[in-house]
């Protein structure tokens, strides 16, 4: 008998995501009838105060958990029984788990970036590093990082209460880790192993660059949190000054990942995910 498997996403404005493809196809690779439901703020004309009627709903549909995001991540954990550590850390989930009459609440962004840097940029040195965005995706980034051993975070948004906000959610959390306001950010990169960029800019809405290219130096990285387009106009002159790169399509592929386990069980096929991602084309937000 065929398993099934039933799951979705609640967002605004999802009716590009890549991330119903790269579910269904695996999970028919892994012999799943597998149904992923877009469940679209916008299309049904809501807002986020809908949020826990359409949790609700799905559980009682027998859905075997839920992909959340923007603008959602963080209202979602009034809704859950239960957050994963890094859920907890982060204050925000993507991913909610129904089993055993519970629901937990799990983020897999902050995996995804950290599992698509090693795989772009299996040598590279992050004892000190820059950090553009401390949004939502900055946190998890930053997260990522302290997690991979990060000694030094220099953090620059251009709302400086954000900056303060992350640096007060992390830093307890890291104690091996140095949360850096940034003020400047030539002296920042002068000491750094590389640059992480987490905000809109250079995305397709948003064209653009965060920094002047001037102040990065060869030798260093760059990592992209930005997957549509996959080469930013940050990436590309970041080749030309002899950086090295990782684009978005890593984190997206893998927080992906990590929901595909958490709902199925099963551990996907990390490469062929990462190939139909990228044969998908044009889309919209994960």
């Amino acid at each position: 008998m065929t398993r099934s498997v039933r799951v979705g996403l609640i967002g605004s404005g999802i009716g590009k995501s890549r991330t119903p493809a790269l579910h269904v196809r695996e999970g028919r690779i892994n012999g799943i009838e597998y149904r992923y439901d877009l469940i679209d703020l916008t299309e049904l004309g809501v807002g986020i105060e809908a949020l826990p009627g359409l949790i609700d709903k799905a559980e009682r549909e027998g859905f075997a958990g839920l992909n959340i995001t923007h603008p959602c991540k963080q209202a979602a954990i009034q809704f859950v029984d239960d957050l994963s550590p890094d859920g907890a850390v982060l204050g925000s989930i993507n991913t909610i788990t129904f089993a055993n009459g519970r629901r937990t609440g799990h983020n897999t962004d902050w995996s995804g970036f950290s599992r698509g840097f090693r795989r772009g940029l299996p040598e590279a040195t992050v004892d000190c590093a820059v950090l553009i965005g401390a949004g939502g995706a900055g946190v998890a980034v930053a997260h990522a990082f302290a997690v991979m051993g990060t000694k030094t975070l220099h953090v620059f948004d251009l709302d400086a209460e954000r900056v303060s906000a992350l640096i007060d959610q992390l830093a307890a959390r890291h104690p091996d880790c140095t949360f850096v306001v940034g003020t400047n950010m030539a002296e920042a990169l002068l000491g750094a192993d590389g640059l992480a960029h987490a905000t809109p800019t250079g995305t397709a809405a948003h064209p653009g660059m965060p920094l002047d290219i001037g102040l990065l130096r060869s030798g260093q990285w760059v990592a992209e949190i930005v997957y549509f387009p996959l080469e930013t106009q940050l990436l590309s002159e970041a080749v030309r000054h002899g950086c090295r790169v990782v684009n978005g399509g890593g984190m997206a592929v893998f927080q992906a990942v990590g929901a595909f386990e958490l709902f199925t069980g099963v551990a996907p096929d990390v490469e062929r995910m990462i190939a139909h991602f990228g044969s998908l084309g044009e889309g919209g937000d994960i």
